[in-house]
This record gives structure tokens, sequence and C-alpha cells, in this order.
């Protein structure tokens, strides 16, 4: 259902890096470049945009705006959250079970958007 998600960076090379490495467990690569964004997709469906804002002003992560990623695997869970620590993200609460059938980590970029690596079971 979702075709595109693009969150705004104020460092481009810096947040390509990261996208780089933080995609790259789950076959994310980039797939459309257009000077000041590019898309990162792997061929399941969605992909993952990082931009310079149109307009010139600052990018702002979004209070309450989250991003989640799908992952194949709680040990793909971990391998993405794992990426995003150790090029530079933050933790908003490290990858583990939440609930039953959840299984979650959850960080924020060099620019401070939240992001959420995640599996359920039966999705």
């Amino acid at each position: 259902m979702i075709g595109y998600v693009m969150l705004g960076t104020n460092d481009y090379p810096r947040a390509l890096d990261f996208y780089d490495k933080v995609l790259a467990p789950i076959g994310g690569k980039r797939a459309m470049d257009f000077g000041n964004s590019t898309a990162y997709a792997n061929g399941q469906g969605g992909m993952l945009a990082v931009t310079q804002p149109y307009d010139k002003s600052p990018a702002t992560a979004g209070n309450g705006t989250m991003i989640a990623l799908q992952m194949p695997s709680k040990e793909k869970v971990h391998e993405v959250y794992d990426a995003a620590i150790k090029a530079g993200g933050t933790d908003e609460g490290p990858a583990g079970p939440r609930g039953d059938t959840f299984y979650a980590g959850y960080f924020r970029d060099l620019d401070g958007n939240k992001l959420c690596a995640f599996f359920a079971a039966g999705m």
C-alpha cells in the first residue's frame, strides 16, 4: 500500500552513507538518484527516500512520526538495528520482543528521524 516514504536531511552525503549501511542487511540499495534525493529499494515493495527539503528550509524530524521497516526475521531486526547504531544512529528501544507476536528495534537516524525495524509473525 505504501509506495515510498521520504525523510529529510541537512547533510545529504552523511545521510546516504548512513542508509547505505543500515539498509544493506535487507538488500536495500540506491534505486533512484535525483542529485538531492535518493530512493532505496530491495525489490520487496515500497521505497525509502532521503532528501534535502525542496523549500531549502532545514529538515526537522517529526515528533511522533516513525517509519517502520518490515523485516523477514528477528535476526534481520537485530542486523538493521545494530547497523544503525554502529553508523551513528541513536537507540530508541533495543531489538527485542514487544508482546507475543511483535519483535522490533527502534532507532533515530543522524537527522533525528525515528525508524523501527520489525518482524511480526504472519505478516
